[in-house]
């Protein structure tokens, strides 16, 4: 579903002061600003990638969908404990040469990572997990909440 526009301005907000250091969050009296050019680190600081994911319920199942298009699923990771679920992997771009010059590189390659609570209760020993056509979709069966019951007061 699409966000409200006011989630959507938070949002940026919070990604833009994420690249600010504090002296340029210091010096902006107007808002936030992209940081100098030379305040740009260029370090090979490894943090795994975000895996994208959607969630949603049927009548009695919580659903997970991930896109994990060329991973195997001997690379794949996936595991819950107390509601948490996290799915982790590694996508390889198969290539084992060095490149020497890189003219684009838009592709995500290495470790990535994903834990999310989930919304509902759900049987965590019930679960059935399919890797098909580079889409990881991961079903729990939802535990049946009981209906509330009405008091009649006398």
């Amino acid at each position: 579903m699409a966000r409200k526009q006011n989630e959507d301005l938070l949002i940026e907000d919070e990604l833009a002061a994420a690249f600010l250091s504090d002296e340029d969050l210091s010096s902006n009296d107007v808002g936030v600003s992209a940081p100098a050019e030379d305040n740009w680190d260029d370090s090979e600081e490894e943090f795994p990638g975000q895996l994208a994911v959607d969630v949603y319920e049927t009548d009695d199942k919580l659903v997970v969908k991930a896109r994990t298009a060329g991973v195997n699923k001997e690379d794949l990771d996936v595991s819950i404990s107390d509601g948490i679920l996290t799915i982790s992997g590694t996508l390889s771009s198969g290539d084992d040469s060095e490149a020497s010059n890189w003219h684009i590189q838009e592709c995500y390659w290495g470790e990535f990572s994903r834990t999310l609570a989930l919304p509902v209760s759900v049987k965590e020993d019930e679960v059935e997990a399919v890797l098909k056509d580079g889409v990881l979709t991961v079903a729990f069966s939802k535990i049946k909440q009981e209906q509330a019951k009405k008091i009649h007061i006398q």
